[in-house]
């Protein structure tokens, strides 16, 4: 806020439902302060086809893609069936709603175990649980529907095949409206923990020239069928074979999306505001320079990975050539309960992959947080991991850690 010209409060921002999700509030501070478009960012109401539809009625130009768009890709269980008509590979799952636990118990045998249970509403990982045996399938179904109706109002769930050793690549794509589709490369993200991604690099160094092209033709193929306009990112599962399956879509601007700038050069940001302007892509096809890692700083135990509210006695984040920092905390800030616990992200470049983590490595020494307790142990472990050195890590990596 303290880089803004302008601010303005919402209500009450201690409750979610009351501030940030406030479609009214946040529309009428847009108009209020003579705004005439609105970035939605990369949480709260990015990927919301409501809030969405609502700037346009406002008269706001809305920086991402159209509502119609959120809605269909924002239903996961919806996009995998949609995108699989469109030949995009997806993994054996369930397309319908379903209805009853006799329909659910004989489409999970259908699809054999172990799998997953997932909320077709949301992202971040919430909803996400692993069922390995038949008669854990009722509880899971419960929990997701659960934790889906808390966080995104939807008891909609879909189950899909379990990949062990899963390896996690998604593809940045950038399209207007004029229908020019063009891509970004793919990001390597992995190293997660509850089923949230914590370390991403620039790009992959586990697929193979082969797989990195079927990647990045399905996402621009799954793009351009659906008339996606403005920046997303398509995500994909890659099995033990090197074989991509496409999970879900993201209709805004990525936490990781810096990652990405740093190879490429390209402002990914100022690309989303040209496209939102009527200006079309500015950017042809993009080489990658080097290679870049990211970290995510957060507020949580890292041994539980459970939140670490309290305040921040001690903040300190390096500064190096070839390092790029970015936090909304400082020394001496509450770190709420309410929100995400993320402090920082930090994002470092080299001309190799081992050049990029030697200096993160450094960064990650030089990061000192207490007050609360933080992950940066956790990353350091991650990073020295043999696995991780290899660049040849599954999802199952920070969970082998503690």
């Amino acid at each position: 806020m303290e880089l803004a010209d302008e601010a303005a409060a919402l209500p009450d921002l201690a409750s979610l439902v009351a501030g940030y999700l406030d479609i009214g509030a946040v529309t009428r501070a847009a108009i209020e302060t003579g705004a005439d478009a609105i970035h939605p960012g990369y949480g709260f109401l990015s990927e919301n086809p409501t809030f969405a539809r609502a700037c346009e009625e406002a008269g706001l130009v809305f920086i991402g893609p159209s509502a119609e768009t959120i809605r269909l890709i924002g239903n996961k269980r919806e996009a995998r069936r949609q995108l699989a008509e469109y030949g995009v590979p997806v993994l054996p799952g369930t397309e319908v709603v379903l209805d009853g636990d006799a329909e659910l118990a004989s489409r999970a045998e259908s699809i054999g175990y172990p799998l997953m249970v997932k909320a077709s509403a949301g992202g971040g990982g919430i909803g996400m649980n692993l069922v390995r045996e038949p008669r854990h399938l009722e509880r899971a179904v419960r929990r997701t529907r659960s934790s889906s109706r808390r966080a995104f109002g939807s008891q909609d769930v879909y189950l899909e095949r379990y990949v062990p050793d899963a390896r996690h690549v998604e593809v940045q794509v950038v399209s207007d409206t004029d229908g020019s589709c063009t891509h970004l490369w793919e990001r390597e993200c992995s190293a997660q923990r509850r089923h949230q991604k914590v370390i991403e690099e620039a790009g992959s160094p586990s697929i193979t020239d082969a797989t990195r092209e079927r990647l990045i033709s399905s996402a621009v193929l799954a793009a351009r069928e659906i008339g996606y306009t403005n920046v997303g990112t398509f995500e994909f599962i890659v099995d033990s074979d090197d074989q991509p399956y496409f999970i879900e879509a993201n209709a805004r601007i990525q936490v990781e999306h810096g990652t990405t700038e740093m190879v490429t050069g390209v402002d990914i940001v100022e690309q989303q505001l040209r496209i939102a302007a009527g200006d079309g892509i500015s950017i042809g096809h993009k080489p990658v320079s080097g290679h870049s890692i990211q970290c995510r700083i957060y507020a949580e135990d890292p041994e539980t990975f459970i939140p670490s509210p309290g305040t921040l006695d001690v903040f300190r984040l390096p500064e190096m050539d070839g390092l790029r920092v970015e936090t909304g905390f400082r020394e001496g800030d509450e770190v709420s309960s309410h929100f995400d616990p993320l402090l920082a992200k930090l994002i470092a470049w080299g001309a190799t992959r081992c050049d990029a983590i030697s200096l993160m490595e450094k960064a990650l020494a030089a990061t000192k947080v207490d007050g609360v307790k933080s992950n940066v142990v956790a990353l350091k472990r991650a990073l020295s991991h043999t696995d991780f050195r290899r660049g040849r890590y599954s999802t199952g990596l920070m969970g082998a850690l503690v």
